[in-house]
């Protein structure tokens, strides 16, 4: 029996959801209203909640590890409530303690999370930024815009030696730095905080826990308030989408100055009393090598990564069976977000696991925003269809209102946040006359005449754009498109032709793949999808492989892996010049 009859026969293995409920009511005019009216757990309403309970509940689980030489650190939910209780105490101590926010300038770790938490507990938000902003290089323009929003009162970061160049600019002149290593005269040591006894919490639900802020692909960056409420309700939201009583352990290397790090994977751990391995790998063909070897000893029962990392993970589970036989032992449920995953990619991830442990796994995403908590939607049902955003959470509701030929995607519930912090203006105007939050985004109907059967994301309403010819082009749905129709050999595309006469792609390579059959396999991608597509704002006329991955530096694609269309067509103006010149370059596909 061949991979593809494997695929489509095999059973799935139980990803343990609990049954789906949607109410779905049509308004006038072709709008939509969807809610999920399951319930959720109000148990835990402050982000320290949860590990006081567990703390109690299961003292030796492990919450949090990190590499440490060959083996793990880990941290059980006894120590680590020990810890922020201490931390805490050090920080009131410093005197720093208050509604600023402590500005953390570090990468994901225990000890990250632990200062951060302690703060948290004590009232105090944090307020993680993305480390590009203060490493070596770096563009201090971001950071300072950052520290402008944010008015921090105290910085913590992992190595003061690492971070100097951020450490030492303007902005953060004057401001206490906690440092877990190499401090310089003046700093905090952070082990010197665990001297001054133990801080009970303080926190209050209704109080900002975090703020973090936008990726900016659509502006200067935002900070979003979460509040200790928010954040929780939206873990327990995710919970309630199953029916599954044991404690998940993950794999994960999403950052934490981004929501899906932050609040979807790291807090949801904690709220569901399970184990994070914190992953210092990234999705490249340089570094993605961590993370294999994390998954070699880790056998993960959830998995969520980026759409780069499973093309990479792909090509390592078909050549290494140890592997493959370790990573689905016991996963139950495969994720993906912040971009498009490709059906081929998703595919042959499913070939090998019935080849090794005769099942299908579930393969679903999320979708929403740093505002939405993140976690707006999600797929909560047996899944192998790639491109899905699924249906609203428990206690969520989705407004679709038809606009510009699309159905805008407006949402309302306990996660989504009040607004950014010190921009009431814009605050009021995220908002619709009915309290939805506006993402800027369009949603579709996967089957129009069900809408149970959930929705596919439609685009980002606000990177849309015209041809000179007044032909609108829906660039989420034809990036979307076109990736999925080229498959493993390019990682995403930025789609051009705003005021041209046709669209243009810049592709960003696959890494592992020679150039040659990388473009061989563009020419055929590309014919293929035009040979489906309808009118000039749906074909592609030129294309061009770009010789290098996203620049993470200048922020063209965020930590998270999307890529800031507007941001990247400004950094890659000679490349695009290039695309539509006349007569085409010999590097340039004309379709």
């Amino acid at each position: 029996m061949d991979a593809e009859l494997n695929i489509s026969t095999a059973p799935f293995r139980d990803p343990r959801y609990a049954p789906r409920q949607l109410e779905v009511v049509e308004r006038p005019g072709g709008e939509f209203v969807l809610t999920n009216t399951a319930s959720f757990s109000t148990q835990f309403q402050t982000t320290t909640a949860s590990l006081t309970h567990w703390a109690a509940a299961a003292p030796d689980r492990i919450w949090l590890a990190e590499r440490s030489g060959e083996g793990w650190r880990t941290v059980t939910y006894a120590e680590a409530w020990q810890r922020i209780g201490a931390l805490a105490a050090g920080l009131r101590g410093l005197g720093v303690v208050g509604e600023r926010p402590l500005l953390i300038l570090a990468r994901n770790g225990v000890d990250h999370a632990l200062i951060a938490y302690a703060a948290m507990s004590q009232g105090m938000p944090v307020a993680p930024v993305s480390p590009q902003y203060g490493l070596p290089g770096a563009n201090l323009a971001r950071l300072a815009h950052a520290c402008q929003v944010l008015n921090p009162a105290a910085v913590f970061t992992e190595d003061a030696a690492l971070f100097a160049e951020g450490l030492s600019s303007d902005v953060l002149a004057g401001l206490p730095v906690i440092a877990l290593a190499n401090a310089r005269p003046g700093d905090v040591a952070l082990d010197a905080l665990y001297g001054a006894g133990v801080a009970q919490p303080t926190a209050t639900p209704d109080q900002h826990a975090k703020y973090l802020l936008t990726s900016g692909s659509t502006g200067l960056p935002k900070a979003v308030i979460c509040t200790h409420r928010q954040m929780s309700l939206n873990s327990a939201q995710i919970t309630a989408c199953f029916d599954d009583p044991d404690p998940l352990v993950m794999v994960h290397s999403a950052p934490w100055s981004h929501s899906l790090g932050a609040n979807s994977i790291l807090h949801y751990a904690a709220h569901r009393g399970g184990s994070l391995y914190i992953d210092a790998g990234q999705p490249t063909a340089a570094k993605f090598g961590e993370t294999v070897r994390n998954l070699r000893e880790v056998s993960p029962t959830y998995q969520n990564m980026v759409p780069a990392a499973w093309m990479l993970f792909a090509d390592e589970l078909e050549k290494d069976d140890t592997l493959a036989r370790a990573f689905f032992s016991r996963v139950r449920l495969l994720q993906y977000g912040g971009a498009a995953l490709g059906q081929a990619t998703a595919d042959r991830i499913q070939a090998v696991a019935v080849r090794t442990v005769g099942e299908r796994i579930s393969f679903g995403s999320g979708y929403g925003a740093t505002e939405t908590g993140p976690t707006a939607c999600n797929v909560h049902w047996t899944n192998a269809r790639m491109g899905m955003i699924g249906a609203p959470l428990p206690g969520t509701s989705v407004r679709l209102v038809p606009e510009a030929g699309k159905l805008d995607f407006r949402v309302k519930g306990p996660q989504v946040t009040s607004g950014y912090l010190g921009r009431p203006e814009l605050s009021a105007a995220a908002f619709d006359e009915e309290g939805f939050y506006r993402l800027g985004d369009a949603a579709r109907f996967v089957d129009p005449a069900d809408p149970k059967a959930g929705m596919i994301f439609d685009g980002r309403l606000s990177e849309n754009f015209k041809l000179v010819s007044g032909t609108f082009v829906s660039v989420g749905e034809l990036r979307i498109g076109a990736i999925g129709a080229i498959g493993d050999a390019v990682t995403d595309a930025v789609v051009c032709g705003e005021s041209r006469e046709a669209v243009g792609l810049l592709l960003y390579p696959n890494p592992t793949m020679p150039r040659d059959l990388i473009q061989d396999a563009v020419r055929a991608g590309i014919v293929a999808f035009n040979a489906r597509s309808k009118g000039s704002g749906g074909r592609v006329a030129r294309a061009l492989v770009l010789p290098d991955a996203p620049d993470a530096a200048s922020g063209e694609i965020t930590d998270k892996g999307y890529i800031a269309q507007s941001l990247a067509r400004t950094r890659r103006a000679e490349a695009i010049d290039r695309l539509f010149a006349d007569p085409a370059s010999s590097d340039v596909m004309v379709f």
